[in-house]
């Protein structure tokens, strides 16, 4: 039991004194790490201090030689400044001596002006004399004549001016008629011939259209068919053709309405399908128009092919064939786009192989010339515009494009191509038949086109010409200025924008004539 004590105290102690001897260790070695770590801080320290000092030299060396060059420049630009106000002072030092040389040269000028109007004022009233006693003579020798002839002066005068008049006037009718033949038979000759000629190559066909189409049914109980249980084979057909189907009290007939023509031929070719094949259902129906749809589409394509290879026309993009090909299914006034473009074609390339001009650039203009009317996506341009765009876009001849795009005028012409298919266009359009329009309406629609620009102050007559595409205003010369002309030009064309409708574009032109007239008696 004792020996248990004593090692237990034994124990106790040891482990007291390796205590305090791990505790003085420890302080010794964090006493040392502090040692070494101020030792580094000092260290780093000072190198920092020695770099700081090395950049602190660098940079104001750095700055001061910044300094001495801004300072060199700044001595140069002022060097140079003095140098140019030094020359503008001695140009502006000659400009004032040769100014007082001007002046005295100007001032002796004026003195010999004087002077010499002076002799002039002398010469002038000599002159007045001389004159007097001339006219003083001559009365006298016009008394002696008159004595002699047994005739007064105005007599005499009298006589022999209407002599001179007679003569005159045989030798002017005379000269008049040979210029006006020969002017006839040279300028419009030529004219009359390639015109005639070229209307007279062309034998068009003639296509009329409009908003409507009817398919013919065998009979009236197919129409039940189509309607289908409560309407629902008509609402599934309009909707995916985009047209109105319209079953009336007609035999044998059903009526298809829409303005296009494109959609109304979807329409009655998938009501041809359907009814031939006898299954009419939504479903069906849909399947029937979307296949038609692609039909048409390739329809259209091969019309455009067939259209250019009849015209002998090379090297179209496929895109304006495309749109060569959807002609076949639009119309203006009645007249169908793509026979109209062909005839234009034709006369286009006729007149311009008369006239020794490309007739393969003419046809080629005469056929795209109205392709801006069938682009489908319809943007706010004049089809004439848009048209010369597309042909821009696919690679056409700038000839080609200028011939589009100024054939109503709304660019100027800059090629001979371009005055030949807007008279093309004309003749065509404005062919008896080519065309349809309701007499009364038309003639209303030009009596109201000249009305409006009656109504305007200064405006004397007006006259509506080129089936009402251009509206000519005659004003008065004195009340109305040539400014006042072109303000009152631009007033009537917004005016009749405003308050008319009307197809296409009207050209506004106010004519300012001054006439000056004098009668020799």
């Amino acid at each position: 039991m004792g020996d248990a004590i004593y090692y237990l105290i034994t124990l106790i102690v040891g482990v007291g004194v390796g205590v305090s001897i791990g505790r003085y260790l420890l302080r010794q070695i964090f006493k040392k790490q502090e040692l070494d770590a101020q030792e580094k801080a000092d260290l780093m320290i000072k190198e920092a201090r020695t770099s700081a000092e090395s950049i602190k030299k660098d940079k104001i060396h750095e700055a001061k030689e910044k300094y001495l060059q801004l300072k060199s420049d700044f001595e140069k630009d002022v060097s140079r400044r003095k140098n140019q106000m030094a020359n503008k002072e001695n140009t502006i030092k000659q400009k004032d001596v040769n100014l007082n040389k001007l002046i005295e040269e100007n001032k002796r000028k004026d003195s010999e002006l004087n002077k010499k109007k002076d002799q002039y004022e002398r010469q002038l009233e000599l002159l007045k004399g001389k004159e007097k006693a001339v006219e003083e003579a001559h009365q006298e020798q016009i008394t002696a004549l008159e004595r002699i002839a047994g005739l007064s002066a105005d007599e005499a005068k009298t006589r022999l001016v209407e002599s001179l008049k007679n003569e005159a006037k045989t030798m002017a009718s005379s000269a008049i008629k040979d210029i006006m033949e020969e002017a006839k038979m040279t300028a419009t000759k030529n004219a009359k011939k390639v015109v005639i000629q070229t209307i007279q190559r062309t034998a068009p066909e003639h296509a009329i259209e409009n908003c409507v189409s009817v398919f013919n049914i065998e009979s009236d109980d197919i129409k039940g068919k189509i309607i289908g249980r409560e309407g629902r084979n008509i609402r599934a057909l309009e909707a995916a053709t985009g047209v109105e189907i319209i079953v009336d009290d007609t035999p044998e007939a059903i009526i298809i309405s829409g303005f296009d023509p494109v959609r109304r031929e979807v329409a009655r070719l998938s009501l041809h399908r359907l009814v031939t094949d006898g299954r009419i259902h939504p479903a069906r129906i849909e399947e029937v128009v979307a296949k038609t749809t692609k039909n048409i589409e390739e329809e259209i394509v091969e019309i455009g092919e067939r259209t250019v290879i009849d015209l002998g026309i090379h090297g179209l993009h496929p895109e304006l064939i495309k749109l060569v090909g959807r002609m076949r299914f639009r119309s203006s006034y009645g007249q169908n786009l793509l026979q109209h473009s062909r005839e234009v074609a034709k006369l286009a390339a006729t007149m311009a192989s008369e006239l020794g001009l490309n007739s393969k650039q003419a046809k080629r203009a005469g056929l795209l010339h109205d392709i801006g009317k069938v682009w489908p996506e319809e943007p706010e341009l004049p089809h004439a515009i848009l048209g010369m765009e597309l042909a821009k876009k696919y690679k056409e001849h700038p000839d080609v494009c200028n011939a589009i795009g100024a054939h109503h005028d709304e660019i100027e012409m800059t090629t001979l191509i371009s005055p030949i298919i807007q008279a093309c266009d004309a003749i065509s359009g404005s062919r008896p038949g080519a065309r349809r329009e309701v007499m009364e309406s038309y003639i209303k629609r030009l009596k109201d086109l000249e009305d409006l620009a009656l109504s305007f102050e200064g405006v004397n007559k007006c006259f509506a010409i080129q089936a009402g595409r251009e509206l000519r205003v005659m004003v008065d010369a004195e009340s109305v200025s040539d400014t006042q002309a072109e303000t009152i030009a631009f007033d009537i064309s917004q005016k009749i924008e405003t308050d008319m409708q009307y197809p296409g574009q009207i050209k506004v032109t106010v004519i300012r004539e001054m006439r000056s007239v004098a009668y020799a008696k």
